[in-house]
């Protein structure tokens, strides 16, 4: 009876801590990363736990309330110190997230919070451990070990207790991800690969590691409210490094020209954007989805506005110098023809997403399919682009050879682009049913393709660019001998659908279907809903219904009065009397 009443009193509570704490997360804010409303929440949260637990810090005078074992009687004072750590490492995440980043006075005030969080982490791993199961007491002490090795890596030291502290908590969520229902080993296996980046910088900064720091771009592509702080420190870091390079680079080539380049920002913008171009020329050659690709662009344009806002401000502070401002002028005017030569990329990778989705009916993620409209819009762009390009390229007064060349490029690529772009307008054309202007649209199509194969054969060597071509010309030939013998066949067919139109018309509308609705035939066991292929409607019930003819009561005409004669009764009627100057005047 003893053993009984003692464990009576000393339950072991159960706590499936990564869960709680991913769904209160993905609920609360940091879908999207907004660790101040997380804050807001798990501050809420503390508050009905403590006056549910009647629990308060006394309503005067601030009395301090220690949770220890033996208080814990029930699982919610375990999620009271839980939420208490969520509560300090939120705040402290939210000043990491700052738009210049964390000054001294912050980063000293973030990592006060972070040692809270450490504090509060460790407290519910030991209350756990006395308090919990073993499942719990497992997730708490890795959940303390990530708090840890969050905080150690955050202040820059102590890197090989920090990876102690990450490859403990990587361990045990390894081990939990073997157990337990789907969802939880789904949760664990997440967890053990955003922490993989943060355990491959400790052994980079220790020096166990040969990777470089171009490299490090790559591990951290993972996303996950466990890796922004590895974000901001890889960030931080890659920023160091361009700083350092940036020392060195002191001019920009661009098509033979070379260009000084004397602020920092600039040339710290212009590393960056050569870094990316870099990697998306590298990774171009890999299978990267087209989503990366495209944020990768913008990444590129973001970089050299970034550097062109630089030079335009170091243009306006320039004074009467001529030199000094004609490099500025041509620093400028090659940065500009890298964004257009970038931008034409980047809509080229748009038309070939688009492509893609042209043939099918519906792709994997159920998104709509493209129209040749779509398409048309999109070399639109790529006109103006290479217009654009085309102009700024003739602006120079000493044109080099590299630059006549890109010149003829820029030509031969907009005649490609107004081939495809008369294709496709030829296509919405005839889907709308407009056979001679899809016959002739076509038709110009292949004089173009023509054209810009001649050209391309003389210019360049580009044997994909030649083959596309190739394929364009022979679609545009068959699709116009298509248009062409639709054309006809419809032509031929046309008095005939009149004839036949105009024998079915009736004046009184009563011929127009034959088929009887859906009301007509109850007894029959027939679908009144077309076939999804054609365009008929349902012939469920007439609307509005027509006129019926019902019984009504009789109308009784009376005949007989106007063959009646009627006695005189003029002799009963009042007379009226007279007065004197009545009489005189009639």
């Amino acid at each position: 009876m003893e053993v009984d009443d003692q464990i009576s009193t000393n339950p072991k509570f159960s706590i499936n801590v990564l869960q709680l704490l991913k769904s209160s997360q993905m609920q609360h804010g940091l879908r999207f990363g907004d660790y101040t409303r997380y804050r807001r929440y798990c501050t809420a949260r503390l508050r009905r736990l403590y006056k549910s637990l009647k629990f308060t810090h006394g309503r005067g005078k601030y009395t301090k309330k220690s949770i220890t074992a033996p208080i814990v009687t029930e699982v919610r004072f375990l999620h009271l110190v839980l939420y208490t750590a969520e509560r300090a490492w939120s705040h402290a995440m939210e000043k990491r997230q700052l738009p210049d980043g964390p000054n001294a006075r912050q980063r000293s005030y973030l990592i006060g919070r972070l040692r809270k969080a450490v504090k509060w982490a460790t407290l519910f791993a030991e209350l756990c451990a006395i308090k919990g199961d073993s499942r719990t007491s497992l997730e708490a002490e890795a959940y303390a070990s990530y708090m840890k090795g969050s905080l150690l890596f955050e202040q820059d030291q102590n890197w090989d207790i920090a990876l102690k502290s990450f490859k403990s908590a990587r361990v045990v969520y390894e081990e939990l991800g073997k157990y337990g229902d789907l969802d939880n080993q789904v949760l664990c296996r997440e967890r053990v690969e955003e922490l993989e980046p943060s355990i491959r910088y400790c052994l980079h900064k220790i020096g166990e590691s040969n990777l470089q720091a171009s490299e490090l771009v790559h591990i951290g592509e993972i996303e996950g409210p466990a890796l922004d702080l590895f974000k901001a420190k890889l960030e931080a870091v890659m920023a160091e490094a361009r700083s350092q390079q940036a020392a060195s680079m002191t001019e920009f080539r661009w098509l033979g020209h070379r260009f000084p380049i004397s602020n920092a920002k600039t040339r710290v913008s212009i590393l960056k954007a050569e870094e990316l171009e870099k990697e998306l020329h590298d990774r171009m050659e890999g299978a990267l989805p087209a989503e990366k690709k495209l944020a990768v662009f913008d990444k590129i344009f973001a970089a050299y506005h970034e550097a062109r806002g630089s030079i335009r401000n170091d243009l306006a502070t320039a004074g009467n110098s001529e030199n000094i401002k004609d490099d500025l002028n041509g620093l400028d005017k090659a940065i500009g023809a890298v964004l257009g030569q970038r931008t034409i990329e980047r809509n080229q990778l748009l038309v070939s997403i688009a492509k893609s989705k042209l043939s099918k009916a519906r792709d994997e993620k159920n998104e709509k399919v493209t129209k040749p409209e779509e398409l048309v819009r999109l070399y639109d762009l790529l006109l103006q682009n290479t217009a654009d390009l085309s102009d700024l390229l003739s602006s120079g007064r000493d044109r080099k050879e590299e630059e006549i060349a890109l010149s003829e490029e820029c030509e031969v690529k907009s005649l490609i682009f107004r081939a495809e772009r008369c294709f496709f307008l030829a296509k919405s054309y005839s889907s709308a049913g407009k056979r001679t202007e899809a016959y002739s649209l076509f038709s110009l199509a292949r004089s173009l393709a023509e054209n810009a194969l001649k050209k391309l054969r003389i210019v360049a060597q580009d044997q994909a660019m030649i083959k596309e071509l190739e394929t364009l010309h022979k679609d545009c030939r068959s699709h116009s001998c298509i248009e062409h013998a639709m054309g006809i066949m419809e032509h031929e067919k046309a008095p005939e659908d009149l004839s036949k139109k105009i024998s079915n018309v009736s004046i009184s509308g009563s011929d127009k279907k034959s088929e009887k609705f859906l009301i007509e035939k109850l007894e029959c066991y027939e679908s009144a809903v077309a076939d999804s292929s054609t365009r008929a409607a349902p012939r469920i019930a007439a609307y509005q219904p027509g006129f019926q003819a019902i019984p009504r009561n009789p109308i009784v005409l009376d005949l007989a009065y106007n063959s009646i004669d009627f006695p005189s009764i003029e002799n009963r009627m009042k007379k009226d009397k007279k007065g004197f100057i009545s009489r005189l005047w009639g």
